[in-house]
């Protein structure tokens, strides 16, 4: 990928605002629409999704954007059960693989703005993700 339409990518979701992400969202189109069409399309294609991220906290965007805690999680699973040769039925692959999500969970960190996690729950909206703009 070039390092201007990566830098480009990286200014419409590291944005403080939805509106300033929009706005880096069309530079990107508007800068590589004629050179790379499919990618501008698959961009647009996905823009309704794009921007959901906005509607939580600030807090909880860490996570949102990264797939750390999943990739993390069957990391453990994937490399045990790839050293333990024939596991036998599917019921004790299914009881080790519990026994290892479950060992693994005790090194897992909280999520930071756990605390917010019931009010997104409960559909308080969050306006550019920040706590003052809390609408109810």
């Amino acid at each position: 990928m070039q390092p201007s339409a990566k830098s480009l990518i990286h200014d419409i979701y590291r944005a403080e605002t939805k509106k300033d992400a929009r706005t880096a969202y069309q530079r990107f189109q508007d800068r590589y629409q004629a050179k790379y069409p499919k990618a501008v399309e698959n961009l647009m294609k996905d823009e309704a999704s794009l921007f959901t991220f906005y509607q939580y906290p600030a807090e909880h965007w860490q996570h949102i954007r990264s797939t750390n805690v999943i990739e993390s999680a069957f990391s453990t699973v994937r490399l045990l059960t790839a050293k333990t040769r024939g596991q036998g039925t599917m019921a004790t692959t299914l009881a080790m693989v519990f026994k290892l999500a479950e060992r693994g969970q005790k090194r897992w960190r909280r999520l930071r703005g756990y605390k917010l996690i019931p009010k997104a729950l409960n559909g308080v909206k969050f306006i550019n993700a920040t706590k003052e703009t809390l609408a109810a």
